[in-house]
């Protein structure tokens, strides 16, 4: 229901203290006074505090006035109050502290108290929201006569987050490049929140020689980021450690290949997010900023939801993005989520080429006056028919509302599928494409709501998608999402190559000839995204990857089917044994796993324990008791996370497992680089065990062979697993009759 308009200014008001601002992520007490107005409340009405549905501030509890997040509740006149938490506001205000006057009602100047974090019986105070926000709002709402009928209070009472000290360092720079280069060195607090409050030598040390890099560089408080341009190097492998003055490597850099004059370089983009004028945090300027200056990346785009983007916003959006491209330095691109249920086809993304191009809407439900628009298309497959003739891409994407591919699909437009986000790890949807016999790319994005469009942590980490472009430019990107000529990863920045060669020239299409007329011209070489005839020629697929970390395995695919996995073997007599579980409950919104998980070595004990993607700083592995018990909360959606163990002997111990789903008894002996998998329904969800070599190289190369033989398509693509739970996905080459 809307919110009423009857009166406002005589609905009373709001007040918050302590005025902020507070250190994102920290412990606080908040003390909201509501004061009522002229008609004070009646009884059995309402007040509502709301704050926004992608903020992640701790649920208030009402029951232990000793533990976190205690929150109480009190009126100035002793009436009776009933509180609880629940999503009962329209978006995006949805998060709600939901109060009710049971016995007795509220004249004009009596007050109601909400004391979040109330510290006066040893609660430690409310975890506040963990990304920095220039204005956190908390918006107050009452139902004055109790009629259920809401009326906003203004002004909103609100307070700054800002950035926590430095827990940790990134390095930046690009995977494949000519010179000269950049590199970026910043700080960032335990949450992941750039951070100016770092002070330090930085001392640099490369693989090899690079020109205009000095030997230390100092950081100082409120400096911000580090950037250092036209640097140079001579063709080759580059890896950079980044010390302090002591010596100790606060991080290293991605993998970089520099090469004397690349057809095509590598720029790594998010394409997707939002920002507070849809469901988002800070505002649509913050969000290109922080993209460009904070993140460095190199492409980004904005995705609204449709359904509240109003056609002011539509056109600063615009505004916004021609400002803010700039070919050769950073590309900014216009679009919108359309947001159909998923019923009606499921969120697609869709981008434009230039400014001034219709927003076409799969509602206009909290637009304006929320009537229909004649402009809005209610279903995917309108979308696509509005789209015709439009220069616009379309990416297929499984956020709240998954994309059914079945249900609409157009390749003209529909070139891409996104397999992850900070909603999950979706390679389902690259399968139900392969079904479907449609022709896609893969790409990975944010879908960020936090204002870290390009670098969204902590919990699930968005994605970024590397494109393989002759120049940075909006004409070059959207040539290469048409070509399927990238590919996407969970977040880290790995070299990932794959390329088909062929021992006589193949037919090699410069469109999908499904499509329509395509031209053919000969070649011996495919790389991703390409669609090849090979007339019963072998293709030899050649596949390196330099991984930001170590790399655990990379598997090969045709089409949804593992049909081969390269990986270092470990000795019989390597002592680490990983741990994994993995998987999502079902498609839709409540695809998270959780994971409550507790491990004994019985007849012996391990060395250490570290945990494979824990994202999460508020749950950490948990040693119950050194070299024999640990306790985890973990969850998954879709993605994997676990603990590697290195065990004294490796041979002779027993691994006991507990989780909610499942378990058992695991002796070490027994576990080979294959090892054992328990499956537990849902969309992958199991829990393995099994032997890994103690050293890992960063760097793996190999070739695999193939021949197609059929009339339907073989889709040949890549999945790299990384040690530290990173993956990345390359676009497939086709393979077709």
């Amino acid at each position: 229901m809307p919110l009423a308009r009857y009166l406002p200014d005589q609905m009373g008001t709001a007040t918050l203290t302590p005025a902020g601002p507070f250190e994102a992520g920290s412990l606080a007490e908040l003390v909201l006074t509501y004061t009522a107005g002229a008609f004070g409340i009646d009884d059995g009405g309402h007040l509502k505090i709301a704050w926004r549905g992608s903020s992640d501030m701790a649920r208030p509890q009402f029951t232990d006035p000793k533990a976190a997040n205690y929150t109480s509740v009190k009126a100035s006149n002793g009436a009776v109050l009933e509180a609880r938490v629940d999503r009962v506001n329209i978006r995006p205000w949805v998060n709600t502290l939901f109060i009710r006057v049971s016995q007795g009602f509220l004249r004009a100047g009596e007050t109601i108290t909400a004391r979040f974090g109330d510290r006066r019986q040893g609660s430690p105070g409310l975890r506040l929201q963990t990304n920095c926000e220039s204005t956190f709002e908390f918006k107050v709402l009452v139902d004055a006569f109790a009629t259920y009928e809401f009326t906003e209070i203004a002004p909103s009472p609100e307070f700054a987050l800002v950035a926590g000290p430095p827990a940790r360092w990134q390095a930046i720079w690009p995977t494949l490049a000519s010179n000269p280069f950049r590199l970026a060195v910043l700080a960032e607090d335990r949450w992941g929140n750039p951070t100016e409050q770092a002070e330090a030598v930085l001392r640099f040390r490369p693989s090899a020689p690079v020109a205009g890099l000095p030997e230390q560089a100092v950081l100082r408080r409120d400096d911000g980021p580090l950037v250092l341009e036209g640097l140079r190097a001579a063709p080759g492998e580059l890896s950079l450690a980044v010390e302090d003055a002591a010596g100790t490597v606060l991080c290293r850099a991605n993998p970089l290949r520099v090469v004397a004059a690349p057809k095509l370089r590598h720029f790594w983009g998010d394409l997707h997010g939002q920002s507070e004028e849809t469901i988002g945090t800070n505002s649509v300027e913050d969000y290109f900023a922080y993209a460009r200056d904070r993140a460095f990346v190199d492409i980004v785009g904005h995705q609204g939801n449709d359904f509240q983007m109003t056609d002011a916003f539509w056109g600063r959006l615009n505004r916004l993005t021609r400002d803010y491209d700039v070919p050769g330095r950073f590309v900014a691109v216009p679009g919108y989520e359309w947001s159909g249920n998923t019923g009606r086809g499921g969120d697609r993304n869709v981008f434009y080429a230039t400014e001034g191009r219709p927003i076409r809407r799969s509602s206009s439900v909290l637009v304006e006056s929320g009537t229909p628009q004649a402009s809005d298309v209610h279903t995917a497959a309108a979308l696509f028919e509005a789209l015709q003739g439009e220069d616009a891409v379309v990416i297929a994407h499984a956020g709240g509302r998954y994309a059914d591919l079945q249900a609409a699909h157009d390749g003209r437009l529909e070139r891409t599928v996104e397999v992850h986000s900070t909603w999950g790890t979706f390679e389902w949807l690259l399968h139900d494409a392969f079904a479907l016999g449609h022709r896609v790319g893969v790409a990975c994005h944010s879908d960020d709501h936090k204002g870290r469009p390009g670098a969204a942590h902590p919990s699930t980490i968005g994605g970024l998608t590397c494109y393989l472009m002759p120049e940075l430019s909006r004409p070059a990107l959207f040539a290469a999402l048409r070509a399927r000529h990238h590919y996407g990863t969970t977040g880290t920045r790995l070299f990932l190559s794959a390329e088909g060669h062929f021992a006589a020239p193949v037919a090699l299409f410069d469109d999908d000839p499904a499509l329509g007329p395509a031209t053919a011209r000969p070649a011996t070489r495919a790389q991703m995204g390409d669609i090849v005839r090979p007339g019963g020629q072998a293709m030899r697929l050649d596949v390196e990857v330099v991984g930001s970390a170590p790399i655990e395995r990379i598997d090969i695919f045709h089409g949804p089917t593992l049909v081969h996995r390269e990986r270092p073997e470990p000795e019989a007599t390597s002592r680490r044994i990983r741990v994994l579980w993995q998987g999502a409950e079902y498609r839709g919104r409540g695809r998270e796993v959780p994971w409550l998980g507790a491990l004994l070595v019985a007849n012996g004990r391990f060395l250490r324990a570290e945990p494979v993607n824990f994202r999460d700083p508020e749950h950490p592995l948990e040693v119950v008791e050194p070299g024999r018990r640990l306790m985890w909360q973990s969850a998954t959606t879709g993605n994997g996370a676990g603990i590697d163990l290195w065990m004294e002997n490796g041979r002779t111990e027993e691994i006991v497992l507990e989780t909610h789903l499942g378990g058992g008894r695991f002796p070490t002996a027994a576990l080979d680089a294959k090892g054992v998998r328990l499956d537990f329904g849902g969309l992958g969800r199991a829990l393995s065990l099994y032997r890994m070599p103690e050293l890992l190289p960063t760097r793996l190369a190999f070739s695999h062979s193939v021949t197609h033989a059929g009339t339907a398509d073989l889709p040949v693509h890549v999945r790299v697993t990384q040690a530290d739970g990173h993956q990345a996905w390359s676009s497939p080459i086709y393979l077709i009759a």
